[in-house]
């Protein structure tokens, strides 16, 4: 074994075994592996306390100490420090062994917190496991957080959708992309003040905008796994933006190894949030052969996948779908992500197999999504 494995396999059963080990244990840990120590800590150290093992005198608030723990913050820990199968097992022992469900049945506790994107994935996550009083608070905090997305991007979106700058036709509406500088000049040359050598703008004129009535259709085919909360958040608030528009037919379709049809609440993304149960393995192709059979025109289809692209069933399957949508004449985009920030980690392997079938690969923020369905539904059009 070589020094850099025995000093891995150290770190391992040093986050294993806890604080306490350090002693018998002395080895460096990374960053990485010292927030996966501290992440654990605040959770297992619960287990010292059951045994009556004081934890020590004058815990401030930095403390490891149980009382000193978020929950919502805890929870986007782990899930960004661990893998998906590890983190459904520390959650399920949060929740059978050291009781945290009760922590997570106080509504005041989470309609108090400050509503984000990231503290909605994380109780998403638990959502199965509260009462109905925790119910209805995770429901009013879907919708504070829909309605933050919603202010922020709606309205960009479904203009990037519906058409580009019309120089013909005036608006009223306004925003610096739309304005008329040539038009405005000239418009108001009248108003010119030669003692001031100054140009008084009486009225500005704003370009009107292209809308492209088409029949386009829309498949939003979005991984529910834990990992891809966040994304799955953003699909849904994306999808009610889209079903908004005129010509537009938008299919919602969400899946582990299971699929769910979601397209009839697609206007109603409050109502799409509480029917998705996040977590579960993942069956990618099952999800895309059904999406298929909901396929009418192929040319004036889009199927946008939403995944990390971690097949648990045969890939073959999957790439079979894709080839053959693709041979049909369906526009297919594969994403890594659907996020504001719009990094993630995926499996390349698989997403560089399905871009060669014919999907194009990226992970892109909704309004750039937004700008990629014009695009294409333009070059189609």
């Amino acid at each position: 074994m070589s020094e850099r494995d025995s000093s891995q396999t150290l770190a391992r059963w040093r986050l294993v075994l806890g604080k306490y080990a350090s002693r018998q244990m002395p080895c460096e840990l990374n960053v990485s592996q010292q927030r996966m120590a501290e992440a654990l800590e605040k959770l297992y150290s619960r287990e010292y306390s059951k045994r009556g093992v004081r934890q020590g005198r004058d815990l401030g608030p930095g403390s490891l100490d149980p009382s000193q723990l978020n929950v919502p913050q805890w929870l986007g820990e782990i899930r960004e420090l661990f893998p998906e199968e590890t983190y459904q097992r520390i959650t399920q022992h949060a929740l059978d062994r050291y009781g945290m469900t009760e922590l997570l049945n106080n509504p005041e506790t989470l309609e108090n917190l400050e509503p984000s994107t990231e503290l909605l994935a994380s109780v998403l996550m638990l959502k199965g496991n509260m009462s109905q009083s925790m119910l209805a608070a995770v429901r009013k905090l879907v919708r504070r957080v829909v309605e933050q997305i919603q202010r922020r991007l709606k309205h960009a979106i479904q203009r990037r959708i519906t058409g580009q700058r019309h120089r013909f036709q005036q608006s009223h509406f306004r925003s610096a992309a739309n304005f008329d500088a040539h038009k405005t000049i000239r418009r108001n040359l009248k108003h010119y003040d030669p003692e001031r050598k100054k140009l008084i703008v009486q009225r500005p004129y704003f370009f009107g905008r292209v809308h492209r009535h088409l029949p386009w259709e829309i498949i939003l085919c979005v991984d529910q796994s834990g990992s891809m909360a966040r994304s799955l958040i953003h699909s849904a608030v994306l999808a009610g933006a889209i079903a908004e528009l005129p010509a537009m037919r938008v299919r919602l379709v969400v899946f582990d190894t299971s699929v769910v049809d979601l397209s009839e609440h697609v206007t109603d993304p409050v109502e799409v949030l509480m029917s998705v149960q996040l977590g579960g393995g993942t069956n990618i192709g099952k999800a895309m052969n059904y999406c298929r059979t909901l396929v009418r025109d192929p040319r004036r289809t889009i199927v946008v996948l939403v995944t990390d692209f971690c097949e648990g069933a045969d890939p073959r399957a999957l790439r079979q779908c894709v080839r053959g949508m693709k041979s049909d004449g369906c526009h297919l985009i594969g994403l890594a992500s659907l996020e504001e920030s719009g990094g993630a980690w995926f499996d390349e392997q698989m997403a560089a197999r399905l871009a060669a079938d014919g999907m194009e690969i990226a992970a892109v923020t909704p309004n750039r999504l937004a700008e990629w369905l014009a695009e294409v539904m333009q070059s189609r059009s």
